[in-house]
């Protein structure tokens, strides 16, 4: 049994996954803000940026935030040792954040001209990921405030799960540009839903696995 306030070996190796998986987005939004506080050239990939900087300025800045902080919310060591921590930071930080993420994606993706290769299913997918990292947000809330911490920790879940999917969309995405250049309509939804698709999979898999656990946990106390 773990009976250390530190983190574990497995902890530390998730933390530095999700905050590895974090990285290229993160590098890539930093770009993007460098551009808006340079004044940059404008070219076809950054003109809707530049013309309009607050939405992604938001988004990057929170998604970051949400990122940091979601990478170390759900590991078991900080709920048992740093309570009061995981609390904080998810009233005042995480779920804030979140709802920006959420917010501004869907902010991106009404006001920004979409690059050509984006296409409409892109874009309705978009709307269904932003709508429901709201509403899985939303949920974790008021699962919370009911005490049912099993449900807050499973809606949270899903919530960072749709909202990490821009790390996982690099790996998506990645390998086919460099082998084949960058992709058409079809091929791009396709890589973006991926990403998304995969993490939803990832984060439900757990949330099976912790329901197992706690089921198994609560027949033995019966039974001991």
């Amino acid at each position: 049994m773990d009976t250390s306030p530190t983190l574990t070996r497995r902890e530390w190796l998730l933390v530095g996954g999700l905050l590895l998986l974090a990285l290229v987005p993160s590098v890539a939004g930093g770009v993007r803000i460098g551009e808006i506080a340079t004044g940059a050239s404008q070219t076809p990939q950054n003109a809707r940026f530049l013309q309009m900087p607050l939405p992604i300025v938001v988004h990057v800045v929170a998604a970051l935030v949400y990122s940091v902080v979601g990478a170390f919310q759900f590991l078991p060591s900080v709920r048992r040792w740093h309570l009061a921590w995981h609390r904080f930071a998810g009233r005042f930080l995480l779920v804030p954040a979140g709802l920006i993420v959420a917010a501004s994606g869907l902010w991106m993706t009404a006001l920004y001209q979409s690059p050509a290769s984006d296409g409409t299913a892109l874009t309705v997918s978009r709307y269904v990921v932003g709508g429901l990292t709201l509403t899985f947000t939303a949920l974790g809330v008021s699962a919370i405030v009911r005490r049912d911490v099993a449900a807050h920790g499973a809606w949270m879940l899903r919530a960072y799960a749709l909202a990490m999917g821009a790390g996982t969309q690099v790996l998506t995405s990645g390998p086919f540009l460099l082998l084949f250049g960058p992709p058409d309509v079809f091929w791009r939804v396709v890589q973006m839903d991926a990403g998304w698709i995969i993490n939803v999979v990832v984060a439900e898999w757990i949330i099976s696995r912790r329901r197992t656990v706690a089921r198994r946990d609560r027949a033995a106390t019966v039974t001991a």
